[in-house]
């Protein structure tokens, strides 16, 4: 078992470009200190500089960092695209060994709004990551197994997403600890 009866687990997945980093990012900035980031593409990419593929090292890096954040009293969000097939086990495990709350979310955002989004980042990134690279990696509604996540669509803006996540977790009413 993993963190405390107070603790928020928050599992944020959808497709490259779909606001998953916005979103960690919007409710780290609301809520405040102690409320961990564990990104997929830190540890995959910058951590362990690591091809996305099945079975590979990040998927448990990911599960250790979010359990040992969660153990350390702090409220964490997961988020990353986090594939189905290649996550869906080990979330489920860290859901299931979550002794708080645990609420997942999927950002459904169609491909031809994920390039429009996508669009918008700036040059050095596009030079790294292009429309090709996005129609290979788009996975249309990649759900997890078992209807265990809430499906947000493109039409949520990213301050209503932050809202409805803060409250539908109750984060929203939860004080911020100054570490």
């Amino acid at each position: 078992m993993v963190g405390t009866e107070e603790t928020r687990l928050v599992v944020l997945r959808g497709n490259s470009a779909s606001g998953k980093s916005s979103v960690a990012a919007g409710l780290r900035e609301r809520f405040g200190r102690n409320l961990a980031l564990v990104g997929q593409d830190n540890l995959r990419r910058v951590v362990l500089r690591e091809r996305d593929r099945p079975g590979a090292a990040n998927i448990g890096l990911i599960d250790m960092t979010a359990r040992y954040a969660l153990s350390a009293g702090f409220h964490t969000v997961v988020e990353g695209i986090l594939y189905a097939d290649r996550f869906g086990a080990m979330l489920k495990g860290l859901a299931r060994d979550h002794r708080g709350l645990t609420h997942c979310y999927y950002l459904d955002v169609p491909l031809q709004e994920t390039l429009a989004r996508h669009a918008t980042k700036p040059v050095e990134y596009l030079a790294q990551v292009t429309d090709e690279h996005l129609h290979d990696w788009y996975r249309e509604r990649d759900l997890l197994a078992g209807g265990i996540e809430t499906v947000i669509d493109a039409g949520s803006t990213l301050q209503a997403t932050v809202d409805r996540i803060m409250h539908e977790t109750g984060l929203d009413l939860v004080p911020p600890v100054d570490r």
